[in-house]
């Protein structure tokens, strides 16, 4: 019988045994791209690196090459691969519009999670729209805010910041407001409206008479402050006052604490209905009113305004007499 062509024969190598064990791809180098990239690392004898001087001649007869064809293979391999990631590459700048913007708008934003919390979700809330117009304090003041009428807070309490000067020549009270933690309230619209209503015409300033000054440290004559239902009542108590019947403010004159419950200025009261702005100035004159040494009063004619040191968070209206609602110390003025 014939045997194999000698042409088949000599396609074999006979150093290069295909049936011969391969080195495991593990035992490479973890750079997959390192064939490519690194092109002096493990460079074969006669292959000169950056690092070869120019000026020196060969020395020595050359290196056998073995296994001429495996990396001849591997060489056509990673060239094939090189030139695949280029095309991929090219494709997605070619052919998606505007892929190299989209790109470029990425990487922005993901420098600007990085730089910028009120970019991601967990930071904070976004500032209102450029656009936005801000509420005015009268817009403020005409709102409801979110409160539980049985709500009582940590009973600590922050001073807040700043001052306001009286204005004119009367006897002059100094305050301070203090409004307690976690209420979620506007403590600034809070000190604010003490301020405007104190300092009124129609309130106890009436004829330039007094004039009240918002301190923020020393020592005040007393201290305005918005604290929850529970701990109104603490401290209320502590000048044998009982706020919890039916939820309301006092004087508690035992302290230096003017209380104002933070649900009635929060919600309001049936008496006044929507009239919250209103209600609230009721309540900052009443519940000074009783500090500089006033006490509850009543109207005495159907129809007539109710004084300001009527309880008017409890009723208006009294032994078959219906009173108006009145914020005020001297109305007409």
């Amino acid at each position: 019988m014939p045997g194999p062509r000698q042409e088949y024969l000599k396609a074999f190598d006979e150093e290069d045994d295909v049936f011969a064990p391969r080195t495991p791809a593990s035992a490479h180098a973890a750079d997959a791209y390192a064939s490519v990239t690194d092109w002096n690392a493990g460079a074969p004898a006669g292959i000169r690196s950056d690092d070869d001087d120019d000026d020196a001649a060969p020395t020595g007869a050359p290196a056998p090459v073995k296994g001429a064809k495996g990396r001849t293979f591997t060489g056509i391999a990673a060239a094939a691969v090189t030139t695949v990631l280029a095309v991929i590459v090219a494709g997605q700048v070619t052919d998606d519009p505007g892929g190299a913007d989209v790109q470029s708008q990425s990487a922005t934003d993901q420098a600007r999670d990085l730089r910028d919390p009120s970019s991601r979700a967990d930071g904070p809330a976004p500032a209102p729209h450029a656009g936005a117009k801000p509420l005015t304090y009268d817009e403020k003041m005409g709102k409801t805010y979110p409160l539980g009428a049985t709500f009582k807070g940590s009973g600590k309490f922050d001073a807040v910041p700043g001052i306001a000067t009286g204005p004119g020549t009367g006897q002059k009270f100094t305050y301070r407001v203090d409004v307690e933690q976690g209420l979620g309230l506007d403590a600034e619209l809070f000190a604010e409206a003490v301020q405007k209503t104190l300092n009124d015409q129609r309130s106890w300033a009436h004829n330039g008479a007094r004039t009240f000054e918002r301190i923020y440290s020393g020592k005040p004559d007393f201290v305005i402050t918005l604290a929850s239902p529970g701990t109104t009542a603490d401290w209320c108590a502590k000048s044998g006052l009982d706020t919890t019947v039916d939820n309301v403010s006092c004087d508690s004159a035992a302290t230096e604490r003017v209380m104002i419950n933070a649900y009635r200025w929060a919600q309001g009261s049936e008496t006044y209905g929507d009239k919250i702005h209103a209600y609230r100035q009721m309540l900052i004159n009443h519940e000074v009113g009783h500090r500089l040494g006033y006490g509850h009063v009543t109207c005495d004619k159907d129809g007539g305004l109710a004084p300001v040191m009527q309880q008017q968070t409890k009723f208006l209206d009294h032994d078959g007499i219906r009173c108006r609602a009145n914020p005020w110390a001297y109305p007409g003025s």
